[in-house]
């Protein structure tokens, strides 16, 4: 089995590196909980292995050629995406609303909302499932991704081998790097959640990302 290793490592290193969806959901879900952005980064890189699946069997290619297939899996992505930005919006705003006018929290008092337990985040356990299955959805209802499986991976395998065992190889390269990546920005962001434990600055992230998530499932649900 022979394949062109590094141009694949530099189209993944690209398209890693490009924030999206994933980007967005694993960086949020870092800033309420180190294991939660784990979490969502895994979830990601499952969904990527769904699409590593149906393109090495074949069934991206019905979806791609077929346009009510894609739209379908288009518009439920774009649904999913504005409705974590609505949540996360209308959860921002609750919380302002309940925390009295001018309370100012030091960070790491005992009534400080805890970068490291966040009250919305619950049970370790649910807060793993919660992030998992973010991560997951948005990364699975993303046609884009499986066309990048569709029509860009197999730009990197030789015609000569098996064609299902050279996507096999370098989807789970993809993921591999993936997951890697993803831990390595959890570990990053986990610096910024002293900051985030302030009221004020929190109110703005999530309705700042909030907005983000709104914009990005408009945008998916516009593009053709």
């Amino acid at each position: 089995m022979s394949v062109d290793l590094v141009g694949f490592l530099g189209v993944v290193l690209v398209a890693y590196l490009v924030p999206g969806p994933d980007f967005l959901v694993v960086l949020r879900s870092a800033t309420e909980h180190p294991s939660k952005g784990r979490a969502a980064g895994l979830g990601a890189q499952a969904g990527l292995c769904v699409h590593m699946l149906t393109a090495a069997t074949g069934l991206s290619l019905i979806a791609a050629r077929s346009p009510m297939v894609y739209d379908a899996i288009k518009l439920l992505g774009a649904a999913y995406l504005v409705y974590l930005g609505v949540r996360t919006v209308l959860a921002a705003r609750r919380a302002a609303r309940e925390r009295p006018a001018g309370q100012v929290v030091p960070t790491g008092s005992e009534e400080d909302p805890a970068p490291e337990e966040p009250a919305e985040a619950g049970p370790a356990r649910g807060r793993w499932r919660a992030g998992f299955t973010q991560g997951f959805l948005t990364n699975v209802l993303n046609p884009k991704a499986a066309l990048f499986f569709l029509s860009i991976l197999p730009q990197f395998v030789n015609g000569g081998g098996s064609m299902t065992r050279q996507i096999f190889f370098l989807g789970t390269l993809d993921v591999l790097i993936g997951v890697v990546y993803w831990f390595a920005l959890v570990a990053v962001t986990t610096r910024l959640r002293a900051l985030l434990a302030r009221p004020k600055f929190r109110y703005r992230w999530e309705l700042t990302t909030g907005c983000l998530f709104i914009g990005i499932g408009i945008g998916v649900a516009a593009i053709a």
